[in-house]
């Protein structure tokens, strides 16, 4: 694949500047969007004012009040931030079809083929950050490179609101003195024992000894050699293209350790719908439910259970939460508390979607049909069991790996 032209276009501090946005009266203040703000929660987007005084994404709440001592605490809004997304997908469009979606905040944009219509990728990209400082008033940063490694390693390298070209014959140059972990797909892991071993920098990286890297990691290993030479052949896949889902799940950090089993069990049966209502969307069933427990001091468990034929899968909460709910039972939260809980449904089925010949399940299953109809008309949990109905906070955090479905928009204002 020689002679590509990527742009990988990241929004600065997305959350954060989209509330400024929002709310102009909120510029130049340390904002920081985070889950519920008066229960346990973690910084999901600092803006730049708060980043400025040593706050980061991922920090616990308390820690980032110790660091920003007077900071605007905003509320994770999952459907403005996808609103203002998909219109940054749409504007992307009228570039190119090749966009793909890396996160919510981060697209790949493949412009090889449209350079006679709208100049250089540097042209390109000038075109692209006026626009959605025009039309949106929020900031990107861009790397322009000959495949996607490059281009996203450059729109790390400069921000906010950076525009930075590697050129094939200076790739090289930018990687020698680069730390490993500089490199989308080098993580803290691998980092710690390259690091052992005596490598530090791509430059480094590169004349390791091959061999060697394939005997520890197999082909990670060559994949690794790669990346610390700047060679990548991944294609720029268009936004509306899904991948078959391995699996489907949610999890939930508690407002508060909880060491009373009912009050798990309903946090429970709201993750499980969540999970349902993700596969009946995308019209699959799944035979393996997982549950993972994570206790104070933030041990993780996990333990999962596959049903048992004759039953097609499983698709609805209930099922869901009820085979969660054995596992569950095994553990003593009594003793020793629960602080997140997780559940992902796998070993998936998909298109086995069919009423049932018998009345009662036909029942049933029309009665949650026009559940979710509803629900996909007025917002999740509009009409829920009653148990999920008093004196319960759902999820409001927008996963991270998040994509856009092509037949779902929000209105955009």
């Amino acid at each position: 694949m020689q002679n590509r032209t990527i742009l990988h276009l990241d929004m600065n501090a997305f959350f954060a500047a989209v509330e400024q946005r929002t709310n102009p009266h909120l510029k130049g203040k340390p904002v920081l969007v985070c889950g519920n703000p008066k229960g346990r929660t973690v910084i999901i987007s600092p803006s730049y004012e708060a980043r400025a005084l040593g706050v980061k994404t991922g920090m616990n709440l308390w820690e980032a009040k110790k660091l920003c001592k007077n900071p605007i605490l905003i509320e994770c809004n999952p459907a403005n931030y996808v609103a203002v997304s998909n219109h940054l997908i749409e504007m992307f469009t009228q570039f190119t079809p090749l966009v793909e979606t890396f996160s919510i905040d981060e697209c790949f944009l493949d412009v090889s083929g449209c350079q006679r219509l709208f100049g250089s990728g540097k042209d390109i990209a000038l075109k692209i950050k006026k626009r959605i400082r025009e039309e949106l008033d929020i900031t990107c940063s861009v790397g322009i490179g000959p495949n996607k490694l490059l281009a996203k390693l450059g729109s790390h390298l400069k921000k906010p609101d950076g525009l930075v070209i590697i050129e094939p014959e200076k790739i090289q140059q930018v990687l020698e003195n680069l730390p490993i972990q500089e490199i989308c797909g080098i993580g803290p892991r691998i980092t710690e024992k390259l690091n052992k071993w005596g490598v530090y920098t791509c430059g480094q990286l590169a004349r390791y000894p091959v061999e060697i890297l394939q005997k520890m990691y197999g082909i990670v290993g060559l994949h690794l050699h790669d990346m610390a030479n700047g060679v990548d052949d991944a294609e720029v896949t268009p936004y509306d293209y899904v991948e078959p889902a391995k699996s489907v799940g949610h999890s939930f950090t508690l407002p508060k350790d909880t060491f009373d089993r009912e009050v798990a069990k309903k946090y429970l049966l709201q993750l499980s719908e969540q999970v349902a209502r993700r596969l009946r969307k995308e019209n699959y069933k799944g035979k393996t439910v997982h549950l993972i427990i994570r206790i104070p001091d933030f041990t993780t468990f996990g333990q999962q259970v596959t049903i048992s034929p004759p039953k097609a899968g499983l698709d609805e909460g209930v099922e869901i939460y009820n085979t969660a709910v054995r596992i569950l039972d095994k553990f003593n939260v009594e003793a020793i508390g629960v602080r997140l809980l997780g559940v992902s449904v796998s070993n998936l089925i998909c298109g086995s979607q069919q009423l049932s010949l018998m009345p009662e399940e036909n029942r049933r299953q029309c009665l949650i049909y026009a559940m979710d109809k509803i629900n996909d008309k007025y917002g999740e949990f509009s009409v829920t069991w009653g148990r999920l109905v008093s004196g319960f906070k759902q999820n409001n955090i927008i996963s991270p790996a998040w994509r856009p479905h092509k037949n779902i928009r929000f209105a955009f204002n």
